[in-house]
């Protein structure tokens, strides 16, 4: 079960990332280049990334637990088919564009979402 105060952290993180996407896009746009097909495997394994990163800089500082990236990579492993599905369903509704910045949306908003109904899940096996 992962902490608030680690949620917090992985949410800001997700913020930085797809606001990076945003970006990128623009300058890319700016440039005339046509944007590259991007998946949530992809978003995920820039999540793991900037997590390797951000623990080798300051983890202990912000108070990231001692084994949060295997964790982390073990959580992504195993919510990657529920991400997928997620992404694919709500990336086909509507009319908001597709792109780097809208997939790693809706993939941090799958993940999180998977995190937070497995860590219910214990809860509610205690309760019954």
């Amino acid at each position: 079960m992962l902490s608030g105060h680690v949620i917090g952290l992985l949410k800001e993180y997700m913020r930085d990332l797809v606001d990076q996407a945003r970006q990128e896009t623009l300058a890319e746009e700016r440039f005339g280049f046509a944007a590259a097909a991007y998946r949530p495997d992809q978003a995920l394994s820039d999540l793991l990334a900037l997590l390797d990163d951000r623990i080798e800089s300051e983890g202990l500082q912000v108070g990231l637990p001692d084994g949060f990236l295997h964790d982390m990579w073990t959580l992504c492993n195993e919510a990657g088919s529920h991400v997928t599905d997620r992404v694919y369903v709500e990336g086909n509704i509507g009319s908001e564009a597709g792109g780097k910045a809208r997939t790693r949306e809706l993939t941090y908003r799958a993940l999180l979402e998977f995190i937070e109904r497995r860590d219910r899940a214990p809860l509610q096996k205690e309760a019954e």
